[in-house]
């Protein structure tokens, strides 16, 4: 028997009983719609996590102070006081393929205007973090190096705070504010960044020169973190190691000693939160796809109810000439065009349905061709896996018992 043959048999078993039909490809359609839907909440948050991670800049090296072990106890990461200006000069001077340095020194406070006061994040760096993170200023300016030698009370304010302290939209750009009693002249104004990859919100601050944060605000002679930009991607571990060589060197760590501070790079954070997020959207469509298999065995019991029913007629074909494999091939091919069918309409109802839950509840939802693909080749696959232990049924029949049954 031809192909074509076959293939018009078998869809035209399949046509007799449309109720039955339909009702069997559902589990197949449920299982597809919802491994692409899995799939494409979990892309979306992959790539919305990747982007808030590149709102922070690119290219960069976190250096923050070590752990320190007080009398058998071990205090948390930034405890230290050992990272110092000095430190941020010679890292500028000495290593190779630094696009910008900017040293920080940071606080928490209340900051007051005429108008309102808000307890928000004081950010103490220099004039290059403005480059490092790519962050423009809606009103005004980012203060200069300048400012930073002399440890001037200018401050940069994140829209939040502006929005808390002024009012939404204002241009506060020459207006006082007084954090802990010192008045400091509003520079300008940064653009919106919303929050960071891991939920802070990135507008919550205000940023001033390091140097005031210092003698101002603190009266501390350390800094509470380095943000380096690496001058390409290639060169970010090369730096990153480059970094932990001088700072070792210059902190007099002997071999075996632990670092008293910490680099860590974008790439780092990003590969772990994205590596988090892959790993529960494979669990998702694992899970999902429990829904497929569970349509695959319906589309073994129905197979078996259709070679029962359909017992005379296979031994009447047999006994005109059809062979076993005929047979075998014509039960086959109706269980995969059961499944490839029910694939097709899965995958357009997931599709839809990704569409929908990103319009209705504003998630980020990306549906790749990659889930798609395999979602289709997992509903053939289950189409015959399960359709050829009913298909081998059928063409194991006996032509004269197949003849006798009633």
């Amino acid at each position: 028997m031809s192909t074509w043959l076959t293939l018009e048999t078998a869809l035209e078993a399949l046509r007799r009983n449309v109720m039955r039909t339909a009702l069997t490809a559902l589990g197949i359609i449920i299982g597809v719609a919802a491994v692409i839907v899995m799939m494409a909440l979990g892309n979306g948050a992959r790539a919305a996590i990747e982007a808030r991670i590149r709102t922070a800049g690119t290219n960069l090296i976190i250096v923050m102070p070590g752990s320190a072990n007080v009398a058998g106890a071990r205090t948390g990461q930034g405890a230290r006081t050992t990272l110092t200006p000095d430190d941020s000069d010679a890292i500028a001077r000495q290593v190779t393929g630094i696009a910008a340095i900017s040293p920080g020194a940071s606080t928490r406070a209340q900051v007051v205007s005429a108008m309102g006061n808000w307890y928000t994040q004081i950010q103490g760096a220099s004039g290059e973090l403005q480059v490092i993170r790519h962050w423009d200023t809606e009103f005004g300016a980012f203060f200069t190096d300048a400012d930073v030698a002399r440890a001037a009370k200018v401050a940069v304010l994140g829209s939040v705070v502006r929005d808390q302290l002024f009012g939404a939209g204002v241009d506060p750009t020459g207006q006082t504010i007084r954090i802990s009693n010192q008045p400091f002249t509003v520079a300008g104004v940064l653009t919106s960044k919303g929050q960071s990859a891991i939920g802070q919100d990135q507008d919550d601050t205000m940023v001033v020169p390091y140097t005031t944060v210092q003698k101002k605000l603190t009266g501390n002679t350390y800094l509470s973190n380095m943000t380096i930009e690496a001058a390409s991607p290639d060169e970010i571990q090369a730096v990153a190691g480059a970094v932990s060589a001088l700072l070792r060197e210059r902190h007099r760590l002997q071999p075996g000693e632990a670092d008293d501070f910490t680099v860590r790079t974008l790439e780092e954070m990003t590969n772990v939160l994205t590596s988090t997020t892959s790993t529960m959207t494979w669990l998702l469509a694992s899970v999902a796809a429990v829904s497929l298999i569970v349509g695959g065995i319906g589309v073994m019991n129905i197979m078996l109810v259709s070679v029962t029913e359909r017992t005379r007629e296979i031994g009447l074909r047999m006994s005109l000439g059809a062979r076993k494999r005929d047979v075998l091939r014509q039960f086959l091919v109706e269980s995969l065009a059961l499944s490839l069918a029910g694939g097709l309409a899965g995958i357009l109802l997931g599709i839809g349905a990704s569409l929908g839950v990103s319009q209705l509840l504003s998630w980020s939802v990306s549906v790749s061709p990659a889930s798609v693909i395999l979602s289709f080749a997992c509903a053939a696959a289950i189409g015959g896996f399960f359709g050829l232990y009913p298909a081998r049924r059928a063409a194991a029949l006996s032509p004269i018992e197949a003849l006798r049954y009633e």
